[in-house]
Parts: structure tokens; sequence; C-alpha cells
């Protein structure tokens, strides 16, 4: 029968396993974002045509962090979402 040493063995084994997949999925948003954010960027949202790289870099960690979902847009060239909220609703009804 194994003892709770095991049981403790398995619980850092499986939190180790986890931090590297969370470093890898970190890793590649950190290289997806700087090979999009340039010029790939500006096929999901022309408004940033002219935007300084102070600005993409303030960008950078949200890009980073939703790599899989702009890959998808940026692949499948996807148009810019529009917005749906009560306030645009109501604006379209008057």
């Amino acid at each position: 029968m194994r003892g709770a040493g095991h049981q403790r063995g398995m619980t850092l084994r499986l939190a180790q396993v986890l931090v590297t997949l969370f470093k890898l999925y970190a890793l590649a948003g950190v290289v997806f974002a700087v090979a999009f954010l340039p010029r790939a960027i500006l096929r999901l949202d022309g408004r940033l045509r002219g935007a300084s790289i102070a600005v993409r870099l303030v960008i950078l960690p949200g890009v980073s962090a939703f790599w899989p979902l702009f890959a998808w847009r940026w692949w499948t060239g996807a148009p810019e979402p529009i917005e749906r909220n009560a306030h645009r609703s109501a604006a379209g009804r008057s």
C-alpha cells in the first residue's frame, strides 16, 4: 500500500507539469505577439495604422495571453467583431 509520501510526490509532479504547460503557453504567446504585432494586427484592426511602438507594447500582454484567439482570427481572416451591448441596440432602434 502506498503512503502519504507517494501522494505528495504525485501532487508535486502534477504541479510541475502544470507549471511547465503554463510556461510553454506563455512562451508561445510572447513569440506569437512579437510576430503578430508589427504588421499582422493591422489586418484585424486598421485603426492601429500609424500607432506608436508604445501602443503595441501596451497591448502585447493581452495578445500574449489570448494568442489562440488572435491566431485563429488572423489565419481565418475573420472580420473585426461588432460590439453588441444595450447602448448599441437602443441606438439602432431609434
